[in-house]
């Protein structure tokens, strides 16, 4: 009976082969899906960490560079060198403070190729000849210019008795009762070469100012070698020198001239002058009643007229208050000067040759009025000054932070003349000099050294405030 109601359903062979054909296409196609999804993603993927990198690059390449810069400072800084005696830290003022910004109390020469091979910028003799270096014995002058007459009111020029011509002075320049007021013929003359030269040159006057004491007046007269430097209007501190043999020490005066605003700066600061007079190796000249409201032309006093200071000095080494002199100062004077057969030596200017692309300089760094520079550069131009870069063989440009001369004749004479200059036009001298160095023909030995050589002779630490006027 039960076999009656069985139902029997037959399957073949084909129908069981398509059923498995589908389901394992249906496998395929999801095992592809998924594939298709795995791959997507990781290309968005990709392309969004791709699009990160492109918009924080400099981020992702700054961080690590700044890890490194502090390592390596860090590094340096955990250094204990065992310096030479010349380059071993000094205190900035011989007391107190010590020296540590930027390239103080570092000696170590400068260096330049040439030809393919280094050599020393500066190449001064080694240390056991300086000790044994003397300064040469006077010789009898042979310049054209044997003897410099200065003009002052005591000459019976009664210039005060015009006041018609005093008041076109006062006006149009800054002459004063220091300088004697220099009329456009006397300027002219004053070119003129003759064995002996009459001369404007500072100290007009009694009542024209620059006061030192008659104590500081005996101590620069007795100078033979002076190295010297001035900080009017308390705007720099006072580095001290290095680097010196001990026979210079005894044969070379250190002369820094400070006016009462500096000499306050520096007491405020509690930084006093010693009662020998000095701070370190320098003597410190406190001047008073300073001619000029403009103390960037106080400045140029001690800088140019260092033979009107000190009028037994032969030699003489001008450093700007910015600077760390840094080498022997007869070693200087013997590679500069006696090796060279050269009576004035200072440095190239670092980024230009031409006074007139100076003096556009000058404009655009605010160093001085467009109508002064204007007025400077025209009358040079219509004298016949040239545009050429050089003449004499000379570059035409100087950096003048540095003045290495003898005191001669002819190089106080040019000193005088480009005091004039600067007190005429500007307080920019680099304008001047190639001026007056082209005017004054007779002037051929001059040393124009080099960048590095002036970089080997100083540590440039730059100004430290802005000088005050002594009127504020």
């Amino acid at each position: 009976m039960l076999n009656n109601h069985t139902l029997s359903i037959t399957v073949s062979d084909e129908e069981s082969d398509d059923r498995s054909r589908l389901l394992r296409a249906l496998r395929k196609r999801r095992k592809q899906q998924s594939l298709s999804f795995r791959g997507k993603t990781k290309s968005e993927l990709l392309l969004r960490v791709l699009r990160k990198v492109l918009r924080w690059w400099a981020l992702i390449l700054f961080v690590p560079a700044i890890g490194l810069l502090l390592l390596e400072v860090s590094r340096i800084l955990g250094k204990d060198p065992s310096p030479d005696p010349d380059s071993a830290p000094k205190s900035v003022y011989g007391f107190g403070r010590k020296g540590s910004v930027g390239n103080l109390d570092r000696s170590d020469p400068r260096t330049r190729v040439v030809r393919g091979v280094r050599e020393r910028c500066l190449k001064i003799l080694p240390p056991e000849e300086l000790e044994h270096l003397e300064i040469p014995s006077v010789e009898t002058p042979s310049f054209p210019v044997n003897r410099v007459v200065y003009i002052s009111e005591t000459d019976g020029a009664d210039i005060h008795s015009n006041i018609n011509l005093l008041q076109q002075h006062t006006n149009a320049t800054r002459f004063n009762l220091f300088t004697g007021y220099q009329t456009i013929q006397e300027r002219e003359e004053s070119y003129k070469v003759n064995q002996t030269a009459v001369v404007h040159c500072g100290f007009y006057s009694e009542n024209g100012g620059f006061k030192i004491s008659d104590e500081d007046k005996r101590y620069m007269q007795s100078c033979e070698v002076v190295v010297s430097t001035c900080a009017f209007g308390g705007g720099d501190d006072l580095y001290q020198p290095i680097s010196m043999s001990e026979s210079s020490l005894k044969k070379v005066c250190y002369v820094a001239f400070w006016d009462e605003i500096t000499l306050r700066t520096q007491e405020s600061d509690g930084h006093r002058i010693g009662e020998d007079h000095m701070i370190g190796k320098w003597r410190i000249v406190v001047v008073r009643q300073l001619p000029f409201v403009d103390q960037r032309l106080n400045g140029k006093i001690p800088k140019m007229l260092g033979h009107r200071l000190f009028p037994q000095a032969r030699y003489s080494i001008w450093v700007d208050s910015k600077s760390q002199f840094r080498r022997d100062p007869l070693g200087v004077l013997e590679a500069l000067l006696w090796r060279t057969n050269s009576v004035l030596a200072i440095s190239e200017h670092g980024a230009r040759s031409s006074i007139y692309d100076e003096g556009k300089a000058v404009v655009k760094k605010h160093k001085a009025t467009p109508e002064e520079v204007e007025m400077q550069l025209t009358q040079y131009r219509h004298i016949g000054f040239p545009d050429e870069k050089r003449f004499n063989g000379k570059k035409a440009l100087a950096e003048a932070s540095v003045i290495v001369r003898e005191h001669t004749p002819v190089t106080d004479l040019f000193m005088c003349l480009w005091f004039n200059e600067v007190v005429r036009f500007t307080s920019r001298d680099q304008l001047s000099f190639p001026y007056v160095l082209w005017q004054l023909r007779v002037l051929k030995d001059v040393n124009m050294f080099p960048v590095c050589t002036r970089k080997d002779l100083v540590n440039s630490m730059g100004h430290i405030r802005k000088a005050r006027s002594h009127i504020n």
